[in-house]
């Protein structure tokens, strides 16, 4: 079997002609962060961003090349619009996105038929009725946690609902729902997403190994996103819930980018540090016209099981306090419990594994009160122009 190395795919991209037939994209420095993990290949095309769309052909030349390459099981090419400085701006318009991936043996997914355009301007995704993120302002919050039950706990209202995770760099979908292997792809072409405890969903944990670093620039994470939101079947659905990574950078900025986005739930913990950065993350909501949907405090108290007693770890009510100041709604309180570990580790989330307890009666209540909002026609307004040049 011929070695799969870095020097073997970048002879084979020399096949592929640049743009316009001149040169080869290796030559012409087109090609980086070139990522192997067993039989899967990944790398970046770099090309310019108005262009990306019509040199669509020219990615999939370069998949198909490394693909014939003996050992190549699948392969995942993205086109990213990265320009020098990779500074933003918002006085002219985005650009289309330019992502499309071949994440499984057939796949070069397409892009869907354009969706009908929201209030705020952005073409919300078909078949979709709304989307919320579920963001924090750091990691070790329990965001990811928190999402996938109230993902649950919206379905268990009796909604359809989908979960996306966003989180490129730390996937933890797959494992808090117990899902694993591929999703599959409908005609060979869209990806269809994986379901468990009545829920879709789709995660970056789904196409590459749970213990693979995930070295990506930020134009790459943008596209890796659109195409999970884009060119997945994930209609019909009420509601989709993204979880977001920890942060605000270029995941966030896209979401708010691509997508009519209908709220925002900032998860913190009670403690002065968390807190310090869940306001940065409600402000860079703001700052983008995401409206707020309310702050989650995690791991707001733990009753101790021998005892009855409750200890308040990482102090208690800050979250709380901190909506009232900022005069968002204060969604519930998420007691630290060993059974919510327990649980999200073994991939049987509470919500659905346990739907009487009491802590997923909280995770339902904030469940409630998110689509009480929602439904009620929050709404995204509209969003400044965010353009990475």
């Amino acid at each position: 079997m011929t070695a799969l190395d870095r020097n073997a795919i970048l002879e084979r991209l020399r096949t592929v002609e640049g743009p316009d037939g001149k040169g080869d994209i290796v030559s012409l420095d087109l090609v980086s962060d070139i990522l192997i993990n067993g039989g899967k290949v990944m790398f970046s095309i770099t090309v310019d961003a108005a262009r990306a769309h019509a040199l669509e052909p020219l990615r999939e030349k370069a998949a198909a090349a490394v693909k014939s390459l003996e050992g190549v099981e699948s392969t995942l090419v993205i086109l990213t619009a990265e320009r020098k400085g990779n500074t933003l701006a918002t006085n002219s318009p985005p650009p289309r996105p330019a992502a499309s991936a071949a994440s499984s043996p057939a796949a070069h997914p397409p892009r869907p038929a354009a969706a009908r355009p929201s209030a705020s301007g952005k073409p919300g995704i078909p078949g979709v009725t709304a989307i919320i993120a579920v963001a924090s302002g750091k990691g070790g919050v329990g965001k990811s946690t928190t999402a996938v039950n109230i993902a649950l706990g919206l379905a268990a209202n009796g909604l359809k609902v989908g979960l996306l995770d966003a989180d490129i760099y730390g996937p933890s979908v797959p494992r808090l729902l117990g899902l694993s292997g591929r999703p599959e792809t409908i005609d060979g072409r869209t990806l269809k997403p994986m379901e468990a405890y009545g829920i879709k969903a789709m995660s970056m944990g789904f196409l590459v190994e749970e213990e693979t670093p995930m070295i990506w620039r930020g134009p790459m994470v943008m596209s890796a996103i659109t195409q999970m939101l884009r060119e997945v079947a994930w209609a019909p659905l009420d509601i989709l819930v993204v979880d977001m990574p920890p942060g605000t950078g270029d995941a966030q900025l896209t979401m708010a980018q691509q997508v009519p986005l209908a709220g925002a739930v900032i998860v913190s913990t009670p403690q002065d540090l968390a807190l310090i950065d869940a306001r940065k993350g409600l402000a860079m909501f703001r700052k983008v016209d995401v409206p707020l949907l309310g702050i989650v405090e995690n791991m707001s108290y733990f009753i101790a099981p021998d005892t009855g007693a409750r200890y308040d770890i990482f102090g208690h009510g800050g979250a709380k306090r901190e909506a009232e100041r900022l005069d968002v709604p204060f969604l519930g309180e998420v007691p630290l419990e060993m059974v919510i570990r327990e649980t999200s580790d073994s991939g049987k989330p509470i919500t659905a594994t346990a739907p009487d307890s009491p802590h997923a009666r909280v995770y339902k209540d904030i469940a409630a009160k998110i689509w009480a909002t929602v439904s009620a026609g929050a709404g995204a307004r509209q969003a400044p122009s965010i353009v990475i040049e």
